[in-house]
């Protein structure tokens, strides 16, 4: 019983000096985004939240990863907004978007991005990509090839084979409980595991996670993230690469602890962005040393120099 005791005590205290016990509960749309953020209503009555900064007749439209919102461009879109259009969307579910309950299937997503194209009156745009995004701006790739004029892949999932065994470990895993009661170390060593050496300014990305729990729609949340995971298993790329048209820069971290899978597939970044940038006809692969899966983030001139050269 002292035991006991004792380890309750030392949670509490553990509890009590923790750098986030102090965070307000937020709503999505309290969080505070870094850009104005925009809102369409789509034909099926969600409600898509993006940022619209520059005035080029040329838009990038960016789409973010597994359980992130668009402030995770915000690096990328403050170093490109003078020179293309830049469109960060919050894909559904996530953010400052509407929460309903969805497939989460990457073609869902691809078929959002599509909706939202022409609320906006965008005939075509390049599609970057992060994690998640990346195997969504793929399918939207292969599926809308007329509105996809170049595509940019940062650490995209989609590079990898699973075997049915292993798409079932992903779907055993990933529940919504887990989701939702993941503790504060645990969002904190998640957000920490997508960088090399996760840069200060990034902190923000932490509280939100943290402050999010307490909004009324976080289950729907944690759901859509579920979803999210078994939509990228159940729809596989990889042997569809080879069918892409379009211009494609691919950009890894060479230290990507994400990709690949460091469970199921251990082994080096750089052998799997090799295997998909060989199987994509226009491809080219850029390797950034020193450099987690967040790339954009972590190395946002690298990145953002990257891509300038590449549209040219």
């Amino acid at each position: 019983m002292k035991k006991i005791m004792l380890l309750i005590t030392l949670a509490f205290i553990v509890s009590s000096c923790s750098p986030y016990g102090n965070l307000t509960k937020m709503e999505f749309d309290e969080l505070k985004y870094p850009f104005e953020v925009h809102k369409a209503t789509l034909d099926d009555g969600r409600i898509i939240a993006f940022s619209d900064e520059g005035k080029s007749d040329h838009a990038i439209i960016f789409i973010h990863g597994l359980g992130s919102y668009s402030p995770g461009w915000y690096k990328s879109i403050n170093l490109l907004k003078d020179k293309f259009r830049c469109i960060a969307v919050d894909l559904p579910g996530y953010g400052k978007s509407s929460k309903e309950i969805h497939s989460g299937r990457m073609e869902f997503y691809a078929d959002v991005i599509v909706q939202l194209m022409n609320k906006l009156k965008l005939q075509n745009a390049t599609i970057a990509g992060h994690s998640m995004g990346g195997q969504i701006a793929i399918v939207m790739s292969l599926k809308y090839p007329n509105r996809v004029k170049n595509l940019v892949l940062v650490d995209p999932a989609g590079f990898e084979s699973f075997t049915a065994g292993q798409k079932q470990w992903f779907r055993d895993v990933m529940t919504v409980e887990g989701v939702k009661l993941t503790n504060t170390q645990s969002i904190r060593a998640n957000l920490v595991s997508n960088f090399y050496d996760m840069p200060d300014d990034a902190e923000f990305m932490v509280t939100d996670r943290i402050a999010m729990r307490g909004a009324k729609d976080f289950e729907n949340y944690c759901y859509t993230v579920v979803k999210s995971v078994n939509g990228m298993v159940d729809e596989p790329v990889i042997d569809f690469l080879q069918n892409i048209t379009q211009p494609t820069l691919i950009l890894f971290g060479e230290n990507d602890n994400l990709i690949p899978n460091p469970y199921l597939n251990p082994g080096k970044t750089e052998d799997i962005a090799k295997i998909g940038a060989q199987k994509i006809p226009n491809s080219k692969l850029v390797m950034l040393p020193n450099c987690g899966h967040f790339l954009q983030f972590e190395k946002p001139e690298v990145f953002c120099n990257s891509l300038i050269e590449f549209m040219r």
